[in-house]
C-alpha cells in the first residue's frame, strides 16, 4: 500500500513521475516510502468524445488502506494533478485525471 496505477496514452517520464509522486503520497497520507508501488500501463489507443480531437490521456489511480478522510484524498488528487504536467512532453490535448480510492477489505500483501 499505496497501490498506484497510471494509464497513459501521452508521452510520460514514468520513472521521474513515480520518483516525485512517492514522496508526495508519503507526506500527504502518512505512509512509508517503501510502501508505494507504481505500475504504468501504456494505452495504445484512446478515444475521447467523438474522437475528432485526437486527445491523449493520463489517468492516475491511487488505492489506499481504509481510513483516509475525503479531505485528505481530495488534497492528494489535486497535488497529483498539479505534479503531472512536469513529466509530460506537452499538456496540449492531454486529458488528466486522478482517482483516490480505498482498497477492498480483502487486500493482503506479503
Amino acid at each position: 500500500m499505496p497501490q498506484i496505477t497510471v494509464d497513459h496514452s501521452a508521452p510520460l517520464d514514468r520513472r521521474g513521475f513515480a520518483l516525485a509522486l512517492h514522496p508526495l503520497v508519503v507526506t500527504t497520507v502518512d505512509t512509508a516510502l517503501d510502501a508505494c508501488k507504481t505500475r504504468f500501463r501504456e494505452v495504445d489507443e484512446a478515444v475521447v468524445g467523438d474522437g475528432s480531437t485526437g486527445d491523449a490521456l493520463v489517468h492516475v489511480e491511487i488505492a489506499l488502506l481504509f481510513g483516509r478522510t475525503d479531505a485528505v484524498k481530495a488534497r492528494l488528487s489535486k497535488a497529483v494533478l498539479d505534479l503531472l504536467p512536469r513529466f509530460l512532453g506537452t499538456t496540449e490535448g492531454v486529458r488528466l485525471s486522478v482517482e483516490i480510492r480505498d482498497l477492498e477489505p480483502s487486500y493482503r500483501k506479503r
